[in-house]
């Protein structure tokens, strides 16, 4: 029922069989989307993807895309507090825009000071929409990661079809041993 994509810088994940992909890279990162449909870029960074989607995104930390990990780590990596003030030195508006402490609605299974996953309800700002997902009638679930010394943010966003939902939990355990595995 699952199949690996990857990106042609090596970003991988699990999803189902038959799914289309479309790698990215960028200074500040790879990303890799997968879903049931043909990806149309023009719905990253503009209005997300509503509906099932697979977002998995290695971003580094110290370049354009530093605000992004900044901000994720101030939500769910209470002791790297520091690498967010750190990410954003010299940005003090930025600095100042930080949210301390979790989406209120967000349920957060922490594997590791570094491995958080996540649970996004349904028509919920949370971790699961600081990707290209944006909120629908459905959940998305994933993992985020903290990977290499400044950090760095491998994210996982998952929103499967409700006969897929099922699949969920293998495509973020399978994530995390990867990880575990390339020493990320």
């Amino acid at each position: 029922m699952l199949a690996s994509y990857r990106s042609p810088e090596g970003l991988s994940v699990l999803a189902p069989r038959g799914w289309y992909c479309l790698g990215l890279y960028s200074g500040g990162g790879d990303t890799l989307y997968v879903g049931p449909q043909p990806i149309d870029e023009s719905m990253i960074g503009r209005s997300g993807f509503a509906g099932p989607m697979i977002e998995i995104s290695h971003t580094f930390g110290p370049n354009s895309r530093r605000f992004d990990v900044a901000r994720i780590i101030a939500r769910v990596f209470p002791a790297y507090k520091p690498s967010a003030y750190k990410l954003l030195e010299g940005f003090d508006s930025e600095m100042s825009s930080l949210t301390f402490g979790p989406y209120p609605q967000d349920a957060l299974t922490y594997k590791s000071n570094r491995v958080v996953e996540y649970k996004t309800p349904a028509q919920t700002d949370g971790l699961g929409t600081q990707s290209s997902l944006k909120k629908d009638g459905s959940p998305i679930a994933g993992v985020a990661m903290l990977v290499g010394q400044t950090p760095d943010l491998l994210l996982l966003s998952v929103r499967l079809p409700s006969e897929l939902s099922g699949l969920t939990s293998v495509i973020i355990r399978q994530l995390e041993r990867d990880a575990e595995r390339d020493g990320k």
